[in-house]
């Protein structure tokens, strides 16, 4: 179980991670949100704007979002865009 303590840190990494990639997502008319971390140390995102109807989201999810996440927490044992 993930205490509310260590959660929280995990969000704060997590969000740090986001805002590497952040930028690269915006200028091509997109977003990324953090849904949720899971007991199970899942992330779960929402691609919003362009990113949530782009062909291209699956690769940058593993090539872009996926890696600063796992790189930034390892402990994360999956990142899932939601609405891809």
């Amino acid at each position: 179980m993930i205490t509310l303590e260590h959660k929280q840190e995990l969000v704060e990494r997590v969000e740090a991670a986001l805002e590497s990639v952040r930028p690269y997502m915006i200028a091509d008319g997109g977003n990324i949100r953090l849904l949720e971390i899971t007991e199970e140390k899942v992330v779960k995102l929402e691609l919003m704007g362009n990113c949530g109807s782009c062909p291209m989201s699956t690769m940058t999810m593993k090539a872009g979002v996926e890696e600063a996440i796992l790189k930034a927490v390892p402990e994360i044992t999956a990142v899932l865009a939601v609405n891809s």
